[in-house]
């Protein structure tokens, strides 16, 4: 089904046949739009009718690490605002992540034919009349006849609609309305007879100026009271309605608008240096040439198509995210403070709960300027928030990235300032810093309240999977320390980084909560180890998924248990046996009990090959591949959440043979590429291959550069350097 949709896009899309001939052309945007609904697929039988989580993707115009997100909005609240399933569409927006957040400035083309009220705007729309590529979207609204062209450049979007001979056309901007519910707005005609121009609150205040190719009768706000909506809610909201002086001139309307964080004058600004005197062909063009050079890094053969399809897919997901928020004139609107001129790219807060395991670092391996300024705005943000490292949902991983990007030749950051950050973290309880750290300091493990019968959608405090994460963090700054020469601290976080071994249960085999009983620590007796929680003991898992998390101590891992043989036991039971069933939104996509579905897991599969059984974690890595993505009757569904290209990462680097087991550590875990041979191009324009000898899962032999590798990690250096990697494989 996937093979057939994906051929119909090529069919309605005369832009893929005239620009796509190289690797955008295996990019398929809607992957990951669509979500699971069978009790197969998800683990679990839902409420009728009742939406799980999907990979929560949007299909829109985007160019890497932008400002602009361009795209359709099918639904409010909702991840990125598109949901494949949805049958109308309320209005084109202008940033996405898939996070339930943004959705800037809904636009909508509508015409007097169509009956367009404040309340009652909507267009449905079909699938046959949609198409999407890096860089463009189009889509036909059945309600008003007009075919919508969207594409963009960093900070600026460009429409382009075509009407019916003879339709009154106009615009519905739906200024009041984004999935941050704004409380505050403005919208007006300019100065320019043809643009208007305002702002609208939603995680931060976007300004905006826009040009339109005819002029403007005006600007109204329709359908509810001006400037305010009543906490944010979406009851007796306005709309605004910009009607021309000549609706029915001609058949075409292009919209062009710039955006900025800072003001209105630097949105215009951005709008003049980025589209003035471009076609919409010519910008669409430029799109293309952008993903071009990007996913060209990694250039393949061998393989089948439908694994050449799903990798570039992938690869698109990991650039979309972070955001800028600089001008072209330099100024960066800080979260804290007046907007400045840093001197580099300013962007937003990465999702490091999700991408520090593989995302990040592999942005870094092809864009390191990207991933340079990530972090220098991280550091920017952190000396504004109390000095320390700047954290994400839950957990604290930036220092991973900044380890792990330092220790593979990104160095245009100040590492001491960044050190300083990530020490406070580390050591230094307070407002800003790691939750619970004074107990973790105090004790070396976090206790958990002591309940029971805690449903799964319950807030508590994430006890166990704090912990151990907490060790690897303490790690991957010892690793800092070390490169910075302070011994002492060095010293130190290598013995937190031990702490992961604390929580670790002999009597069931499992990292298991504790509770504080009279100043002493007894294991949590409410244990069901296939329950899953949304922060009781474990983070968006349970016991199960939660397995083998120490990435730099995986044999020390591994002793803890009587022998190799027991945790190859533990592997196949959790690989086989089936899941309890539990409904929960967030875990969804099982293989036995593991939950491909949702991060905490992902790095349990390769725990085989520290118990001499590298041929199964193969076998799980290819069934995951082949099976958990391209899912669902479209062939368009994730097994979970995509989290800002995270399950995009896991992909990528598992399809070309690198995988990322230790993102602190300048190394990676060899497994076996689904294609014969992977030319990489570092971003320093250094590359190097991966080539497959044979078929199968087991891997026979490692060469890098000729020599036989020792052990199953290929150091970062050595590819690099040119060095081939050469991975011989056979049949079990």
């Amino acid at each position: 089904m996937c093979r057939l949709f994906f051929s119909l896009c090529l069919i309605f899309s005369g832009f893929t046949s005239v620009f796509a001939q190289g690797v955008t052309q295996y990019v398929n945007p809607f992957m990951g739009t669509t979500t699971l609904w069978t009790p197969e697929e998800l683990g679990f039988v839902p409420k009728p009718g009742e939406r799980q989580w999907g990979a929560e993707t949007f299909p829109g115009a985007a160019l890497p690490n932008a400002m602009v997100q361009l795209t359709p909005v099918t639904a409010y609240r909702s991840g990125s605002g598109y949901q494949y399933e949805d049958s109308v569409i309320y209005g084109f927006a202008h940033t996405s992540k898939g996070h339930w957040n943004l959705l800037h400035l809904p636009i909508l083309p509508i015409t007097t034919e169509g009956n367009p009220t404040p309340n009652d705007y909507r267009s449905t729309y079909s699938h046959e009349r949609e198409e999407a590529h890096p860089g463009y979207y189009r889509v036909f609204l059945d309600r008003y006849n007009v075919n919508v062209e969207l594409t963009t450049t960093l900070r600026c979007g460009y429409h382009r609609y075509t009407f019916r001979e003879g339709d009154h056309k106009g615009i519905l901007i739906d200024i009041a309305r984004s999935n941050n519910q704004p409380r505050r707005w403005e919208l007006r005609r300019a100065m320019e007879n043809n643009a208007i121009e305002g702002f609208q609150d939603g995680e931060g205040r976007i300004y905006f100026y826009g040009e339109f190719s005819e002029d403007i009768e005006s600007v109204t706000q329709e359908g509810g009271s001006p400037g305010f909506s009543q906490r944010g809610r979406n009851f007796n909201r306005p709309v605004g309605m910009v009607k021309l002086k000549n609706p029915n001139c001609s058949k075409t309307l292009e919209l062009k608008i710039g955006f900025s964080f800072v003001s209105i004058e630097n949105a215009k600004d951005n709008l003049r240096a980025e589209l003035a005197g471009k076609s919409f062909e010519q910008v669409r063009k430029d799109a293309d040439k952008i993903w071009e050079d990007i996913l060209g890094h990694i250039k393949v053969e061998g393989g089948t198509e439908a694994d050449k399809k799903m990798l570039y897919s992938t690869l698109y997901r990991t650039f979309l995210f972070p955001h800028l928020r600089t001008d072209v004139n330099g100024e960066s609107a800080i979260e804290m403070g007046e907007p400045q001129k840093l001197g580099f790219n300013y962007y937003t807060n990465p999702s490091f709960w999700d991408t520090y395991r593989n995302k990040l670092i592999l942005l870094g391996m092809i864009t390191p300027e990207v991933a340079n300024d990530i972090i220098r705005s991280c550091i920017v943000r952190g000396e504004q928030r109390g000095g320390y490292m700047p954290t994400f949902f839950h957990g604290d991983h930036a220092s991973t990235f900044v380890a792990g990007s330092w220790l593979r030749g990104i160095r245009g950051f100040d590492l001491k300032r960044a050190y300083a950050l990530m020490l406070k973290s580390a050591t230094v309880p307070g407002r800003g810093g790691r939750p619970y750290l004074d107990e973790y300091l105090e004790r070396g493990w976090i206790s958990e309240k002591d309940t029971v019968n805690v449903p799964t959608g319950d807030e508590y405090k994430g006890a166990v999977t704090k912990t151990v994460e907490f060790a690897y963090d303490d790690y991957a700054t010892a690793l800092v320390a070390r490169e910075l020469g302070n011994k002492k601290n060095e010293k130190l976080l290598l013995k937190h980084s031990q702490n992961y071994k604390n929580l670790f249960d002999p009597s069931t085999g499992f990292w298991r909560g504790k509770v504080l009983r009279n100043g002493k620590g007894v294991w949590i007796e409410d244990f069901r180890p296939n329950y899953p929680y949304y922060q009781y003991q474990y983070r968006e898992a349970d016991a199960w998924n939660s397995l083998f998390f120490a990435p730099h101590d995986p044999m020390g891992m591994v002793a803890l248990y009587p022998s190799k043989k027991a945790v190859e036991q533990k592997l196949d039971s959790l690989f086989t046996q089936p899941n309890g069933g539990y409904p929960a939104f967030n875990c969804t996509g099982y293989l036995g009990l593991y939950c491909h579905g949702n991060q905490p897991g992902h790095s349990i599969p390769f725990t085989y090959y520290f118990v001499d059984k590298q041929e199964k974690a193969q076998h799980v890595l290819n069934t995951l591949m082949h099976k958990y993505y391209g899912m669902g009757k479209e062939g368009l569904a994730y097994a979970g959440m995509d989290d800002a290209g995270e399950m995009s990462s896991w992909f990528v680097l598992n399809a070309i043979g690198i995988y990322t087991y230790s993102p602190a550590d300048p190394e990676y875990i060899v497994t076996v590429p689904l294609f014969d041979k992977v030319h990489f191009t570092l971003g320093n324009g250094k590359s190097f291959d991966i080539v497959k000898e044979g078929s199968g899962e087991k891997i026979k032999s490692i060469t890098v550069g000729g020599q036989p590798l020792k052990g199953w990690f290929v150091k970062h250096e050595d590819l690099a350097e040119g060095k081939e990697l050469k991975i011989k494989v056979e049949s079990r």
